[in-house]
């Protein structure tokens, strides 16, 4: 452009320079006639040739202030249109004074052009990132040194609890610690559990912007790795155990057996052993009953190591539950438990194993009936809803709820607090869930009821 803006110039000064010496011509002219006026004095042409001599010089000097202010005007325009980003005007108003003006006026829309080009990219990039942001599973926050917040997007106030964060310091509401820890930049990488359990991992990384430092909070939900890691050491575990103890009690077995046919076929009968015979045959009948017992107890814990995957297909809560009603009325009816269904889902649709989803909400409805065993007026409700692209199916009883020093332990294998329970149900429950991609938790107070919550991914 600098060729071509030479150009312009030496067309501008051109047109300066002639419109100059025209007014000079002019006043030369005019000076000629008010002296021809003096010296021959009633001549009345010299007189009107000096007026309008007069007129055309003011006309003239009119257009070179014009002429020469245009520009001034032009560039003040330019600047101020970049300025404040309006990159809507044109120039074409002072075409009319020639080639120069708009050959300028085409190499200030062709800036500007350039320029709304260029915002409209940022602004379709800017766009971009701000999608990717606010549907990314990680949450984010951007704060300054006043605790201020600049950027949050969906999933770190979902993760929060929060609809909108204004400022770090309402974290202290429910997050009291992690609010301290983002106040005092001094931990970069932090562990951080609320008081319901949450698991959050959180890097905090300050960067300068603008000259202002900011920080930059990441927030990733480790609870359902940790707890799928979990379920996986306590399966290894379980079948580590079951391969031992089966591995020990079939020789065992196979010993009883021997000597079992020993005694019963080959020792011959004797009336002076006391009994002997009928006591060592007893005692040999009780040792193999109970290690039959003991194989099949540690059979039964199969299915928790060994869960098939599950076979995915569109199913609709309310027929899942509505089905689920159906079968087990009659059994609560009969144990005077008032069960009853509460449906905010709008037939909302999931992908899920229909049959292992079942299991898992019976599972749930036959623990809290058995919570309800010394419950006056038992109460059990299944609640379906959505939020936020998640299905919650919840199923609340109203019994004696779960000791805090229990709470923590009941999805542990092999942990239960009933007289005769295995252990497994719930474990196996949450395994199911966790196939899912789903989550399953509980909320309970002593006297106060239990609510256990799953949580599914909606089908969109």
């Amino acid at each position: 452009m600098g060729d071509r803006g030479l150009m312009i110039f030496k067309r501008f000064a051109l047109g300066l320079i002639w419109r100059i010496v025209f007014i000079i011509m002019l006043s030369a002219a005019m000076a000629y006639c008010i002296l021809q006026e003096y010296l021959f004095k009633g001549i009345t042409i010299y007189w009107l040739g000096a007026a309008l001599l007069f007129i055309l010089i003011v006309y003239r000097g009119v257009n070179l202030f014009n002429y020469a202010n245009s520009t001034n005007r032009k560039l003040i325009r330019f600047f101020d249109s970049i300025q404040y980003d309006d990159f809507t005007i044109k120039f074409s108003s002072d075409n009319k004074y020639g080639k120069s003006f708009q050959d300028l006026n085409y190499q200030f829309n062709k800036v500007l052009d350039a320029f709304r080009k260029i915002r409209a990219e940022n602004e379709a990039s800017l766009q971009l990132v701000n999608t990717i942001i606010q549907n990314v599973q990680t949450g984010l926050l951007l704060y300054d040194q006043y605790g201020r917040i600049e950027l949050s997007n969906a999933a770190a106030c979902k993760l929060l609890g929060f609809y909108r964060l204004k400022n770090i310091s309402e974290l202290k509401v429910n997050h009291a610690e992690l609010a301290d820890k983002l106040a005092n930049t001094a931990d970069k990488h932090f562990l951080y559990q609320s008081a319901n359990g949450l698991q959050v991992a959180v890097n905090l990384v300050a960067i300068r912007l603008n000259g202002q430092i900011k920080n930059l909070v990441s927030l990733q939900n480790i609870q359902p790795e940790l707890q799928e890691k979990e379920v996986e050491a306590w399966q290894n575990l379980t079948r580590v155990l079951r391969h031992e103890i089966m591995n020990s009690l079939t020789p065992i077995l196979s010993l009883i057996g021997t000597m079992k046919h020993i005694v019963d076929k080959e020792l011959p009968p004797n009336a002076n052993d006391n009994g002997a015979k009928e006591d060592l045959q007893e005692a040999l009948q009780t040792l193999e009953s109970r290690g039959i017992g003991m194989i099949n107890f540690v059979d039964g814990y199969r299915s928790f190591t060994s869960i098939p995957p599950p076979s995915f297909s569109d199913v609709a809560i309310d027929d899942l539950v509505q089905r689920l009603m159906n079968l087990l009325q009659a059994e609560m009816a009969a144990s005077g438990i008032n069960f009853s269904f509460e449906n905010a889902a709008n037939n909302n649709h999931i992908q899920a194993d229909a049959d292992q989803l079942s299991m898992v909400l019976i599972n749930l409805v036959k623990n809290a009936k058995e919570a309800l065993n010394h419950t006056n007026n038992g109460l059990i409700k299944i609640k379906t809803y959505t939020q936020n692209q998640l299905v919650f199916i919840e199923v609340i009883d109203n019994g004696p709820g779960i000791e805090p020093e229990a709470i923590e332990d009941i999805f542990i294998p092999f942990f239960t607090t009933k007289e005769n329970g295995s252990g497994i149900g719930l474990s196996l429950s949450r395994q199911i869930i966790q196939q899912h991609g789903g989550t399953i938790k509980v909320i309970s107070a002593p006297e106060k009821g239990c609510r256990f919550i799953v949580t599914l991914k909606e089908l969109g």
